[in-house]
């Protein structure tokens, strides 16, 4: 089933930029126990991996529309990922509400660039995740190159997490995840490389928010989905940057089912922000990012 895109963006109320789905139709995890369990503690998640159904549900009655996403870490974790094809199919029968992204793994090589070719031209993915700490690489190494060139070519947009991980917390060695992969400062290099690839940086770049900020401010190409922290914990400079230069360049983001949308939101409106730059984070900036205007 070859997904085509049925969101309405004039008919939601919001738009959520970051939704994991961490099991499939099979019950086969995305992630091993151990990190999901981890991150269930560090998040205090009580429904860690709710199926793809209930995601559409949840949304759906939430009247918001969410791009949904799994990452392909086979290489660093030694673990097979849930299926990118079932995800699609899946978001194909509740194109209303769900947008899918594909995923793959960077340090497959030729593998990743036929996959991620194939995800998008064969099954309909509307962009892609990856998770540099969680896969074991450095986005801004010519090693991966060629990938980004494949999806700059597509026209499609690439979510990379950056900043502080919730996989890992509190584990020896943080089970061998290497914060430093998820360093902003190394996406620069990406979207500078490649100007017309859409780089959204995921989440609040915790201890590298200035970083972030900077590099967001300097690049056309260049977002920030605000996915990941409660609004009451993100750094003020951050809360500053959306209230003016970056309004343009935020994208509202849960991090569901880690955090849900409704504690989200209930954060956010305690926010000091101007009245016009609320819906452009909650809806109007994804729509540019996401190609949905009609």
């Amino acid at each position: 089933m070859h997904y085509e895109l049925g969101v309405d963006a004039g008919k939601v109320d919001a738009i959520d930029m970051h939704v994991h789905l961490e099991v499939d139709g099979h019950g086969h995890a995305s992630l091993p126990t151990a990190l999901t369990e981890a991150s269930a503690k560090y998040f205090k998640t009580e429904d860690r991996s709710p199926s793809l159904e209930r995601i559409a549900e949840t949304y759906r009655e939430l009247n918001m529309a969410a791009v949904v996403f799994t990452v392909d870490a086979r290489t660093q974790l030694g673990h097979e990922p849930n299926s990118v094809e079932e995800l699609i199919e899946g978001a194909a029968r509740h194109s209303d509400v769900l947008i899918p992204f594909g995923s793959v793994d960077p340090r497959t090589g030729e593998e990743a660039i036929a996959r991620a070719k194939h995800q998008a031209l064969e099954l309909g993915a509307r962009g892609f995740k990856f998770h540099p700490s969680l896969q074991g690489f450095d986005p801004s190494s010519e090693e991966f190159y060629p990938l980004w060139e494949t999806l700059q070519e597509l026209g499609l947009p690439a979510i990379f997490h950056t900043g502080q991980n919730g996989m890992g917390a509190g584990l020896p060695g943080g089970h061998g995840i290497k914060l430093r992969y998820s360093n902003p400062l190394l996406l620069d290099d990406v979207a500078a490389d490649f100007p017309a690839l859409t780089v959204i940086m995921a989440h609040p770049s915790v201890p590298w928010q200035e970083e972030a900020n900077s590099i967001a401010t300097h690049k056309s190409n260049v977002f920030i989905d605000l996915s990941g922290w409660s609004p009451k914990y993100f750094p003020e400079s951050l809360v500053k940057a959306a209230n003016s230069v970056l309004q343009d360049k935020v994208l509202f983001g849960t991090d569901f089912p880690l955090i849900t949308p409704q504690k989200w939101l209930g954060a956010f409106a305690g926010l000091p922000l101007k009245d016009e730059v609320r819906p452009k984070i909650l809806k109007s900036n994804a729509i540019r990012v996401l190609g949905l205007a009609r």
